[in-house]
C-alpha cells in the first residue's frame, strides 16, 4: 500500500463562520484505492500559498510511501531544508496529511484510529464550547455583554455542557503583549461574575485571552478573575514567551493553558519544562498530527499535565482530536463547535450528547466528507483563516474581541 494521489479542498463555512473563514481539507488516496481525510490548521499564509505548500510536502516527503511509516515521513518534513526544527507552516501542512494517513490505516485494518494509537482509555470525551450568540442576541453587542454571555452559558448548560469558554478582554492585536485597560479588567470580572452566578458549580469557566498581555498585565488581570475559580487562563501572554508565561503561572492559582499556536514535541516540551502551563491545547491540524500529538500527551503525563485539544477549524480536525482524547489517560476535554455546516459535512457522524462525545467506532476517523457540499462552498476571499489587527489597545473607550467571526465578504 503506497500513497498515490492528493486532493485539496478549501471550503468556507457559511456566515457567521464559526470555525474560521475557511477550512483546508486534504484527501489522500492509496495505490489500492483507499482514501483518507485530513485537515490542515495553518493560517500563516493564504489558502493558495498553503495549497502549494501542502502539495510540495506531499510530493517531497510522502508520495509513494507506505502510510504506516508515520515517523519516517514526519522526520523528512521536520528536517526539510536542513532545518530540524519546527516550522509552523510546513508542520501545519504535514499535520493534515498525517491525519489522512491514519484515516487510511484505520480503514485498511477495519479499526477506528484510537484502536491503533493505544486503544480506548476513555468511553466518552467531555466537550466544551465557546460562548456564541443565541438567535435572539444582537451579534455586535454580544461580545461585550455579560448578560448575553450568561444566557449563552445557561443554554449550553441546559444541553449538558460542563465547561464554557469566553474571551471578553480584547483586543486581538498584533502589537505584542500589552497592559490591559482598566475597562477590560472590569468587563472580564463582570463576565466571570455573571456566568458563575448563572452556572454555579455545574460548569467550569474557561477564560481565553489569545496571548494578548504583557507579563505584568496578565498577572494583574489573572488576579482580578481568580475569585471566580476559572478552570484555566488561556495564553495570558504571547505563545512564544515561555518564561514569561511561567512567571504568570507562579503568580496565580488559576491553571495556565496554552498550545493552539504551538507545534511538535519541541515547543510543547519547552512549556512543560518551564512550568509555564499544565493544561496543553494542541490543535492536531498544526501540532504535528495524531502521532506527534500522542507523543506530546505522553510528555504531559511525565509533568502531571492534562491535554485539552483545541478546535477552531472544521470537523475533520475535531474527529482527530476525539480519537486522540479517547486513547490517552490525561485527556481533560475537547473543544467543540456545533453548527449545521460542521454536522452536514461529516453526515452527523459525531455528535455531542449531554455534554459528552462518544468515540467513533467505524474504521479510520469514523467520518466521510460530503465532497459536493465542501466544493459548493469555495473560499473566494483574500483574508486569512484568522487575523490579528494593527489596532492598539484602546484605553479610552474600551475594546471588543468578536469571537473569531469571519467578515461577511468572502
Amino acid at each position: 500500500m503506497k500513497l498515490a494521489d492528493l486532493d485539496i479542498i478549501v471550503t468556507a463555512p457559511p456566515a457567521p463562520g464559526w470555525g474560521g473563514r475557511y477550512w483546508i481539507l486534504v484527501k489522500l488516496t492509496t495505490d489500492d484505492g483507499i482514501t483518507g481525510w485530513g485537515e490542515c490548521y495553518a493560517a500563516t499564509v493564504g489558502p493558495d500559498a498553503m495549497r502549494a505548500v501542502i502539495t510540495d510536502v506531499f510530493a517531497r516527503h510522502m508520495h509513494g510511501e507506505n502510510p504506516e511509516n508515520i515517523d519516517l515521513m514526519f522526520r523528512r518534513a521536520y528536517s526539510s531544508g536542513f532545518t530540524q526544527r519546527p516550522d509552523l507552516t510546513v508542520m501545519g501542512a504535514f499535520s493534515g496529511l498525517e491525519i489522512a494517513c491514519w484515516d487510511i490505516l484505520g480503514k485498511a485494518r477495519g479499526r477506528p484510529v484510537h484502536a491503533l494509537i493505544g486503544g480506548r482509555t476513555n468511553d466518552r470525551i467531555r466537550a466544551y464550547s465557546y460562548l456564541y450568540p443565541l438567535a435572539h442576541h444582537d451579534p455586535a453587542a454580544f461580545w461585550t455583554s455579560p448578560d448575553m454571555a450568561a444566557e449563552s452559558a445557561a443554554a449550553l448548560r441546559a444541553r449538558g455542557y460542563t465547561a464554557v469558554k469566553f474571551d471578553p478582554a480584547g483586543p486581538y492585536t498584533l502589537r505584542g503583549g500589552h497592559m490591559p485597560a482598566m475597562t477590560d479588567i472590569a468587563l472580564s470580572v463582570a463576565f466571570c461574575k455573571a456566568i458563575r452566578e448563572t452556572v454555579g458549580d455545574r460548569a467550569d469557566l474557561l477564560f481565553g485571552t489569545h496571548g494578548q498581555f504583557s507579563t505584568a498585565g496578565a498577572i494583574r488581570l489573572g488576579k482580578a478573575i481568580e475569585p471566580f475559580s476559572p478552570l484555566w487562563y488561556e495564553e495570558p501572554v504571547p505563545p512564544d514567551a515561555t518564561e514569561a508565561m511561567a512567571e504568570v503561572a507562579r503568580a496565580l492559582t488559576t491553571p495556565i493553558a496554552t498550545g493552539e499556536r504551538l507545534t511538535t514535541t519541541t515547543e510543547f516540551a519547552q512549556v512543560l519544562r518551564a512550568g509555564a502551563a499544565r493544561i496543553l491545547q494542541p490543535a492536531l491540524g498544526r501540532s504535528g498530527g495524531i502521532w506527534e500529538t500522542r507523543k506530546i500527551a505522553a510528555l504531559a503525563e511525565v509533568f502531571n499535565a492534562q491535554v485539552a485539544p483545541q478546535l477552531y477549524a472544521g470537523p475533520v480536525e475535531w474527529a482527530a482530536n476525539i480519537h486522540l482524547a479517547t486513547a490517552i489517560p490525561n485527556a481533560l476535554m475537547c473543544e467543540t463547535i456545533e453548527t449545521p455546516f460542521h454536522a452536514a459535512l461529516i453526515g452527523n457522524a459525531i455528535t455531542v450528547e449531554d455534554g459528552f462525545i462518544a468515540p467513533p467506532e467505524r474504521p479510520g476517523l469514523g467520518i466521510e466528507i460530503d465532497e459536493a457540499l465542501a466544493r459548493a462552498h469555495p473560499y473566494t476571499g483574500t483574508g486569512l483563516h484568522l487575523e490579528m489587527t494593527e489596532t492598539p489597545c484602546n484605553y479610552a473607550t474600551g475594546n471588543a474581541f468578536q469571537g473569531g467571526a469571519a467578515t461577511p465578504a468572502r
